[in-house]
């Protein structure tokens, strides 16, 4: 993939691709589509090349929200889906993931729709917490798109980072959903080329058209010779995604030892790259103040678990860190963690 980037460059594909993505690389993602979730998409009018699953999704937002509408996020949720909600002047409906295996309350879900609501966002497997949503929690949430005529945004980015023998299934995949759901997704997170700013969106003709002409004035088009490298990484075996995820999933398992080991309870983590965890056992009150702790003390960065959440104080006990990394960092953060346990170092 790294040498058709750089043959790309070489042989001067450097100017403007077609705006809504290079032909052979919209029929790359059709195949891979169809080969995976068994769903036919035409890659000239239901695919679009944007520059990365963020631009996606924010296609998709402004060709169909108007201020006042209503979007419902499961919390804890990606940052990003807030701030972009708040930026078009929707009004969000939170449905909790709740501890310890993020599990939703359908009688919550129900709840939150009503005549008001235009859309859900979806994240499986999930940022932050690696929920990887069931074929009946999927149903549960089709079920109601379907009989409040709500469209659903499917943040499909971790598709292939799922372990322990768990599958993803795609939104589209789910009965009476084709014609309702926009699945974002990008090379970012499979390939691990986040700075190639590579993604797209899967969506009906009539939803993508509007996509386009949002697409059209912001970026126009991806960068072209990545495009032509993408066509490489999506034509990759099989295999490859196996060794990905099984790779990943010994990286989980390492940190989770280390952070047991450091006195954190880890919940549940079936896809993604982070583990969510309590505390621990440091004697900070809040997860701001342990972040800070960590940095400075320890030298391990994580998240403060509230980032995730909207409420004040809500999720104030967790601690978000990454497994998606080098051996070698992962090696080193476990040094560090098992150095600061036996100094038990005071905090302040």
């Amino acid at each position: 993939m790294l040498r058709a980037a750089a043959e790309a460059v070489l042989a001067g594909v450097n100017q403007y691709s077609n705006a809504w993505g290079d032909e052979a690389l919209r029929q790359a993602i059709a195949a891979k589509v169809a080969a995976e979730r068994g769903v036919g998409l035409d890659p000239a009018s239901e695919i679009t090349v944007t520059c990365g699953a963020t631009e996606g999704m924010t296609d998709v937002l402004l060709a169909v929200a108007n201020p006042g509408d209503e979007v419902i996020l499961f919390e804890p949720y990606y940052e990003n889906y807030l701030q972009l909600a708040l930026a078009l002047g929707m009004r969000p409906r939170f449905v909790r993931l709740h501890r310890p295996q993020w599990t939703f309350d359908e009688r919550e879900l129900n709840a939150a729709f009503n005549r008001h609501t235009k859309l859900i966002v979806l994240n499986s497997p999930n940022n932050p917490t690696g929920k990887v949503l069931t074929p009946e929690e999927l149903s549960s949430v089709a079920r109601l798109c379907q009989r409040w005529n709500v469209l659903c945004l499917s943040d499909e980015v971790y598709e292939h980072l799922v372990f322990d023998g768990g599958e993803h299934r795609s939104m589209l995949e789910i009965p009476g959903m084709r014609e309702r759901t926009a699945v974002v997704n990008s090379l970012s997170k499979t390939y691990s080329v986040s700075g190639w700013r590579i993604g797209y969106v899967l969506a009906p003709p009539a939803l993508t058209a509007a996509v386009r002409t949002v697409h059209d004035v912001t970026t126009y088009c991806a960068p072209a010779p990545l495009q032509a490298a993408a066509v490489t990484a999506l034509r990759l075996p099989a295999s490859y995604y196996r060794d990905l995820s099984a790779t990943l999933e010994r990286h989980r398992d390492q940190l989770r030892e280390s952070l047991t080991e450091s006195g954190f309870c880890c919940y549940p983590a079936q896809g993604g790259y982070f583990l969510m965890t309590d505390l621990g056992s440091f004697g900070c009150k809040t997860d701001v103040e342990l972040g800070e702790h960590l940095i400075s003390r320890v030298g391990v960065a994580a998240i403060p678990g509230s980032a995730f959440y909207a409420g004040p104080g809500t999720g104030s006990r967790l601690m978000r860190f990454c497994f998606g990394k080098a051996q070698a960092t992962l090696a080193a953060a476990q040094e560090r963690l098992a150095r600061s346990r036996r100094a038990s170092l005071p905090v302040g």
